[in-house]
């Protein structure tokens, strides 16, 4: 398989320098028709290190900057009110690709105090009474947090599709119900960073084996995973067409490919950086007279 990420490594999936290019470019999904065969999941795009031993080193440098931008993203909520932006990070990918693994090491680097994560299982009978995006309205995130989807209103269109859930003129028009939903939330202050975490097929496998022989993760293992497996053709072109119909230039998917579990949480990482600094946060001011509070705070008991 080869890559052809815009900007991205063509040589066999070595790592190259990242420059003075943003991994959010490297890693934007270009507009247009999809075919995941030709995105190698292996690659390592953009990464600045040598391999994997850089890789611990490569994401902990990360940290300093993130809690920082993350502090003041809190801030300006706590002062601004619906007025200060929010981030919504948007998991999908086929199982074990890695979401949680993200959310551990990826946003692990930040306050979990200004996190907010749902994970979206099937829908509950009260979920199934309204349409398919008020259960995902209900968990976006308040100003200044930094909100994580675990799966999302996307399954919609993956499981949905290929479960025959519901009928295709149903599942049809979520397309651009979805398109709609994202640039109201956009409009709204909402900073949406959409990760595909893409997983070959050997190495679900490979994952899927480990689970079986390690006792210990036992619990992470559904049968129900090896039936999914089966519908692997049928779920690659579920993706396909929501890669293609729900990339939109105010909401861009991004692809990171997904089979080196150390370079799949650096991209994330990266990429959340990348769009914190976008932000040009400043902390904002206090409503306060500073010399007046210095004062009375020395003249206190």
């Amino acid at each position: 398989m080869s890559n052809t990420h815009k900007g991205a490594d063509k040589h066999k999936g070595n790592s190259i320098s990242m420059g003075a290019v943003p991994l959010s470019d490297l890693l934007r999904l270009p507009q247009g028709p999809v075919q995941l065969s030709n995105y190698d999941p292996r690659v390592t795009t953009g990464f600045p290190g040598a391999g994997k031993a850089d890789a611990a080193p490569a994401t902990d440098a990360l940290a300093p900057e993130l809690n920082d931008l993350q502090e003041r993203l809190y801030a300006n909520g706590r002062a601004r009110g619906d007025q200060a932006p929010r981030i919504l990070l948007v998991l999908q990918g086929r199982d074990t690709s890695g979401k949680g693994g993200v959310i551990r090491h990826a946003i692990g680097l930040v306050d979990p105090q200004g996190v907010q994560i749902k994970a979206f299982g099937p829908p509950t009978k009260e979920e199934h009474a309204h349409p398919f995006l008020w259960r995902v309205s209900r968990d976006l995130p308040r100003p200044g947090l930094i909100g994580i989807f675990d799966r999302s209103h996307y399954e919609d269109v993956l499981v949905a599709r290929v479960a025959r859930l519901v009928t295709k003129p149903v599942w049809s028009a979520r397309y651009e119900s979805i398109n709609r939903w994202e640039a109201r939330q956009i409009a709204a202050g909402t900073v949406m960073i959409k990760c595909f975490l893409q997983i070959s097929a050997e190495a679900q496998k490979s994952r899927l084996l480990a689970r079986l022989e390690d006792e210990t993760k036992h619990w992470k293992y559904d049968p129900g995973d090896v039936d999914i497996r089966a519908q692997w053709p049928a779920y690659t072109d579920a993706y396909e067409a929501v890669l293609e119909r729900c990339n939109t230039d105010h909401a861009p998917w991004y692809l990171i490919p997904a089979d080196r579990k150390w370079y799949r949480n650096w991209a994330v990482a990266q990429i959340l950086l990348e769009q914190l600094r976008g932000l040009g946060l400043a902390w904002p001011p206090g409503n306060f007279d500073v010399e007046t509070e210095r004062r009375r705070l020395l003249e206190s008991r």
